[in-house]
């Protein structure tokens, strides 16, 4: 049989209402919508507390809540007999209102509270009734509800007070637990003491079976001591080794506890409450703080400085060993107030105050005296002492040290002894600094007359070019014999002293074209060796004196051979042609402090070359003027005065210097340092006469100078080769592309038009690997010559120019160019060059200059201008080498190479600096140092010392 339950309720005459889990209304019957005056479809799914607020903290509020949370937790019916509870009118008017209600829980499928249907009487007016007249309800009844009310109220002050306890039995941060019977079964516990042995379900199981990793640890059988006899028992830092997860390893706690046994009304035992704290943490601290104790009287008694510590009152509790050795004193005799023994007399009474107001005051202590070493000397120690606080700030104990200082006292007095020399000093600054204009005056002479002589020596030696070709074609046609030929000759011989006074004036003013190599100086003597006794005359004796382990130096083997001849016939002349010459050669290391004043060199590796004579000497007022241009001593006719001018040019072009010595009466020492090569030396190169031969290639001639050109030309022509011309650098493109079939380019250096020779000789060499090139000039400064050096691998005859050495050099390009091949083909014959370098400098001009020296050496530039910056930049590309200036304005290069080696350990990396040494270099492997000023020779040495780029080498195609 089916009954519809909701028809049954819906009858009844009391009130029903269902409430879901969140005590929401899901339905309710007549009897109850009309005792609350409310419309079904305005409750259904309204909050109860809303409908009916009440204060959660009042009298009715607590004990509905209360009897709502017993059915929710034990899932039986709970009684309200009375229960006093406001009710609002659907018009707003509330009025007070006493309730007797029941809760009966609808369990769903899973077992747990689903609804909870609510039947509520209304007994306010039975409950209020006094007269015994009333016809509802006698005083009886309503005594009865009242004592029923009382019970509640009391029930719900026993139901706080126990929620109460249970919220300080379950926050209570020391752990607690009882225990009941003689197995000990867990009755209750709290979650300081699952946060020790770890969550597990222990209620109802007895200690052995709940615990089993505690066995054998001596914990149960003082359980069972403690129950069987009655009596407490407690232990402080007791150990236990508890396993905190199921399979995982035991760890070790600590725990002041204490086992309290659990009486009944007879005063039998029936269990056992164990209260106690984990002080696990605690005594970690404490093991950890006798281990810093330990670790720093084991630091302090070992540290090269002295240490003491001392009590918050100022007397010294503790002294390290060192203070007892370093002073001789007994072990102990220093601690409390002693400790000034040790300090020198004239010290004692300022540290013993400083330290008196220190501690009074408790800041830093901090002072300076000198202590009694063991043999009796003193020396001078700072003396600092800092306090430690509390939590409070409250001044705990002092800390202090005793740092030896003694060096550098001596070094401030030094300092101050060398303060009263100032006035020497400032005067051999002025004297230094006068040296230094005049050696600026000097060098703006130079750069005046080099200028000038550079503006003449293109136009000049054009002309003596058209003379020279225009003489040697013209003696071919003439007899030998011929007294033609006689004026002739001496013709070639006047341009020949043209072309040398041109090539003089450009070695002076340090503008001729230079070719270094590595040579050997003295194969370069013993090449000349004829020639300098030949000029000498036989009254003369040279002594040539070098080691065996001579230095390759790296300069031009022609220039060198001009400046020494140049040195041993002056000497001859100083000599009047008898006597004994030395020329001395020795291996010579050049540091910083030998270069001041001559910014123009580095530190590093040189060759000395002394030319030593004998005669009477040269007078202070001269010596001054020798390098001069122009002067000269001789009598007029007898020299041009650009003898020593010109070794003078030629040394600092090449990297060195020239100095000069002389005293009346004691003999003048000429001194030449030249730069010292980095790689092997090469045998020297002359050619013989019987050498010298024409061919029949085809030869491209490029001339702007139409005089120039024709007499170039005829001389080409008259050595068997056919030749084509033209007057720019643009035509000549053109017509090498018209008509590509010729063997060689000779092309003059310095011509007008937008496209310059190199430009062109560029771009033929891109289409043609393996065209060869000469360029012929009379001056070429900039085009080919860098620091007045030709580029390495350019072919470069200078102007003016013999037929011979015409015909030489062609043979010398044509012989020596190379094999057709790809670009792909030359790149990967040059495995070692860096293709791309990475340049960080701040200052912009050096960078730029620094940039133009590097697109020269045939690298492509990426420039930075902080340290930061390049450190971002290697981030985001690929470099083969990094070029770094040590001081840069945010992090110090060497700092930022540091960086780089940790993540690119193979990049070649270059300092560049100001400073004689880079000590980073060494420590971080394949560095190079360049010192300031340098040039594109120095760069590219440092490259070739790092392996990546060889001194014969340039990234020209030529």
């Amino acid at each position: 049989m089916t009954h519809d339950f909701e028809r049954i309720l819906q009858a009844a005459p009391s009130p029903f209402v269902l409430l879901d889990s969140e005590l929401r209304v899901v339905w309710a019957n007549d009897a109850y919508l009309q005792v609350t005056d409310r419309q079904l479809e305005r409750l259904i799914g309204k909050d109860l507390f809303e409908e009916f607020p009440s204060d959660p903290e009042s009298e009715s509020g607590r004990m509905l809540r209360a009897s709502f949370a017993r059915v929710f937790r034990d899932g039986t019916t709970d009684h309200l007999p009375v229960i006093p509870y406001p009710i609002a009118s659907a018009e707003g008017k509330t009025e007070d209102r006493y309730w007797s209600a029941t809760h009966t829980p609808i369990l769903g499928a899973d077992g747990e509270v689903e609804f909870i249907l609510q039947h509520t009487q209304d007994i306010t007016e039975v409950y209020t009734a006094e007269a015994p007249g009333e016809a509802r309800a006698g005083p009886a009844q309503a005594a009865v509800l009242r004592r029923a009310h009382e019970v509640t109220q009391q029930n719900l002050e026993l139901d706080t007070g126990i929620r109460l306890f249970k919220l300080i039995f379950e926050q209570a941060p020391n752990f607690m637990v009882t225990l009941m019977g003689p197995n000990h079964v867990f009755r209750t516990v709290n979650a300081a003491y699952l946060r020790m042995i770890g969550k597990r379900d222990l209620i109802g199981k007895p200690a052995r079976e709940a615990l089993p990793e505690i066995a054998g640890q001596g914990f149960f059988e003082m359980l069972d001591e403690v129950y069987r006899t009655g009596e407490a028992v407690s232990q402080q830092g007791a150990e236990a080794w508890v396993q905190r997860s199921p399979g995982g390893p035991t760890e070790r706690v600590v725990v002041d506890f204490v086992f309290q046994p659990l009486d009944n009304v007879r005063g039998e035992t029936i269990g056992i409450v164990i209260q106690g704290n984990d002080v696990t943490a605690h005594k970690l601290a404490e093991t950890k703080l006798r281990e810093a104790e330990e670790r720093f009287r084991t630091m302090a008694h070992t540290m090269p400085v002295h240490v003491w510590t001392a009590t918050a009152d100022g007397r010294l509790d503790w002294v390290s060993d060192q203070i007892y050795a370093f002073s001789g004193a007994a072990p102990g005799s220093l601690v409390g107030d002693a400790w000034p023994a040790i300090i020198h007399p004239e010290d004692r009474a300022e540290a013993i105050a400083t330290w008196a107001e220190a501690v009074e005051t408790g800041a830093v202590y901090e002072s300076e005296f000198r202590l009694r070493r063991a043999d009796g000397a003193y020396c001078w120690h700072l003396v600092r002492a800092v306090p430690t606080r509390d939590d409070q700030g409250a001044l705990m104990r002092w800390v202090g040290t005793n740092s030896e200082i003694h060096e550098q006292k001596e070094l401030s007095r030094q300092l101050a002894d060398l303060n009263t020399t100032l006035e020497e000093r400032v005067e051999k600054r002025n004297r230094e600094l006068e040296e230094l204009h005049d050696r600026l005056a000097q060098s703006q002479r130079v750069e005046a007359v080099g200028n000038l002589a550079g503006g003449v020596a293109h136009d000049f030696n054009n002309l003596l070019q058209v003379m020279t070709g225009s003489l040697t074609m013209a003696a071919r046609e003439i007899a030998a014999d011929s007294p033609a030929r006689v004026r002739i000759d001496a013709a070639m011989r006047a341009v020949e002293r043209g072309a040398s006074l041109s090539s003089q004036l450009l070695a002076f003013s340090r503008r001729q074209p230079l070719q270094p190599r590595s040579i050997d100086l003295r194969d370069l003597f013993s090449d000349i060796d004829d020639i300098m006794r030949s000029a000498l005359g036989e009254g003369m004796e040279v002594e040539l004196d070098t080691p065996d382990a001579l230095w390759p130096a790296y300069v031009d083997a022609a220039s060198t051979q001009n400046a020494v001849l140049n040195l041993v016939i002056n000497a001859r002349d100083a000599m009047e042609g008898r006597g004994k010459l030395k020329i001395a050669v020795e291996n010579r290391h050049i540091g910083p402090e030998e270069l001041l004043g001559e910014p123009d060199m580095v530190a590093g590796d040189y060759l000395e070359v002394k030319v030593i004579d004998h005669g009477p000497g040269i007078p202070a007022d001269t010596l001054a003027k020798v390098f001069d241009p122009f002067f000269t001593t001789k009598p007029v006719g007898k020299g041009t005065g650009l003898g020593l001018s010109t070794v003078y040019g030629f040394a600092r072009q090449s990297g060195g210097r020239a100095t000069i010595a002389s005293h009346p009466g004691a003999g003048t020492t000429v001194t030449l340092l030249l730069p010292r090569a980095e790689t092997a030396a090469e045998p020297l190169q002359w050619h013989d006469p019987s050498d010298i031969a024409g061919g029949n290639e085809t030869v491209l001639l490029v001339e702007d100078d139409a005089e120039v050109r024709d007499a170039t030309a005829a001389l080409l022509s008259d050595l068997g080769y056919r030749v084509r011309t033209a007057e720019d650098p643009a035509t000549a493109l053109k017509a090498a592309r018209q008509a590509p079939e010729f063997d060689l380019l000779v092309s003059d250096v310095v011509m007008p038009g937008e496209l310059s020779s190199r430009d062109m000789a560029e771009t033929l060499q891109a289409e043609r690997p393996d065209l060869p090139i000469l360029f012929i000039s009379g001056y070429s400064r900039d085009a080919i010559v860098r620091d007045g050096r030709v580029d390495a691998g350019v072919q470069f005859l200078a102007k003016p120019f013999t037929k011979d050495a015409l015909a030489i050099k062609v043979r010398d390009a044509l012989s020596s160019a190379p094999a057709a091949k790809t670009k792909a083909d030359a790149v990967q014959e040059q495995p070692d060059r860096p293709r791309h370098v990475l340049l960080c400098e701040d200052d912009a001009l050096i960078r730029l200059d620094l940039a133009d020296i590097l697109s020269g050496l045939g690298t492509e530039v990426t420039e930075t201008a902080s340290g930061q910056e390049t450190l971002d930049r290697l981030q985001a590309g690929q470099f083969d080498a990094l070029l770094i200036d040590v001081g840069l304005p945010d992090i110090s290069g060497e700092e930022v190479a540091t960086r780089v080696r940790a993540q690119h350990p193979d990049m070649p990396i270059i300092f560049a600096t100001g400073q004689a040494e880079v000590p980073s270099a060494a420590a971080l492997g394949r560095c190079a140092v360049v010192q300031k000023p340098f040039g594109d020779r120095d760069l590219e040495r440092a490259f070739a010392s790092l392996g990546i780029l060889s001194q014969t080498e340039t990234a020209t195609a030529f």
